[in-house]
């Protein structure tokens, strides 16, 4: 599915993806910057790609980087920061693991924005989806990890774990959880 294009109020939860397109990388100083009034780099645009919560590994090879690890990083990291960051910057894909609080799964409901699981452990094969590096902004501020990495990737599978409706499949499976100890503690 292009990223650019894709109609994230039309995605159900636990819908899996493919996803096809421009992915920027962004972690802990990135949010901070964007949230104490800092820009996006020159030719980002959120609203036509994905925001990836990943620290990744990157070599050098001549004159062009290549990822060679790059799993998703803890999202809950960014909830202090994210709902702006939906609001102020037309985020429509995030992705990352572990899923993200109340303020975060309100602003996908009010702005129209997915959050999106990849396979924690898969670094590598996430990796193999990345077809090349076209860049990176703030490597001398932030560092190689936290650095916004710009990725074109082909095939980057996810899963849809909050949608554009304020539903959560983390919400669904603690519910499920709660129920069912409920159950056996009767």
């Amino acid at each position: 599915m292009d990223i650019a294009t894709l109609d994230v109020r039309a995605l159900t939860l636990g819908e899996t993806l493919s996803l096809d397109g421009i992915v920027h990388t962004g972690r802990d100083r990135f949010h901070k910057h964007l949230h104490d009034g800092g820009s996006l780099p020159e030719g980002v645009d959120l609203s036509t790609s994905a925001l990836y919560h990943c620290g990744p590994v990157m070599i050098r090879e001549g004159n062009h980087w290549k990822m060679v690890a790059g799993g998703p990083t803890t999202s809950s990291r960014e909830e202090p920061y994210e709902a702006d960051v939906i609001k102020n910057f037309g985020l429509r894909l995030i992705i990352g693991k572990g899923g993200m609080g109340k303020k975060t799964l309100e602003a996908c409901k009010t702005y129209g924005c997915v959050y999106l699981q990849a396979v924690g452990g898969a670094a590598t094969s996430i990796a193999n989806a990345v077809e090349t590096v076209e860049g990176v902004d703030f490597l001398d501020e932030f560092g190689a990890a936290e650095a916004m990495w710009h990725l074109r990737v082909k095939g980057f599978k996810v899963t849809v774990a909050m949608d554009a409706h304020g539903n959560s499949l983390y919400d669904n499976v603690q519910a499920h959880a709660a129920e069912r100890l409920k159950e056996l503690l009767a």
